[in-house]
């Protein structure tokens, strides 16, 4: 290699920044990881889900690549784990990307959604909360 040809100090710093900014744009275009409405988010199936403990049960808000999704376009339950108690409950739209169960999740609960997707596809996402 002759001089012209090698890459300066100050050529691969800026060709690594680059690098790193673009990886980041890339984990954010498929929504956030951080909770919205207080719950715990889980990604599956380029979805992004966060599930609610409310007064009356859960809420599950799903979100496709930061906008919000139809809930109404999905179906499916939640099985709800806490310690040797097992409770479950199909899922019920409540909003424009809300879907409502009737369990209750508390500190130590593990939560299982199983989710049909339009296109007739479906999926688990797993939660625990702490």
């Amino acid at each position: 290699m002759n001089k012209l040809m090698r890459p300066t100090a100050a050529a691969m710093a800026a060709s690594f920044a680059l690098a790193l900014s673009t990886a980041s744009l890339a984990v954010h275009a498929h929504g956030g990881a951080k909770p919205q409405h207080g719950g715990v988010v889980q990604t599956a199936s380029d979805l992004s889900f966060e599930l609610v403990a409310q007064g009356t049960g859960a809420a599950l808000y799903i979100v496709d690549h930061g906008k919000p999704a139809d809930a109404g376009k999905f179906g499916g339950k939640l099985t709800v784990l806490h310690g040797a108690e097992k409770s479950e409950a199909e899922f019920k739209a409540a909003g424009s990307n809300k879907l409502e169960a009737t369990v209750t999740l508390g500190k130590g609960a593990k939560a299982v959604a199983t989710l049909q997707l339009p296109g007739g596809k479906s999926t688990t996402v797993r939660f625990s909360f702490k």
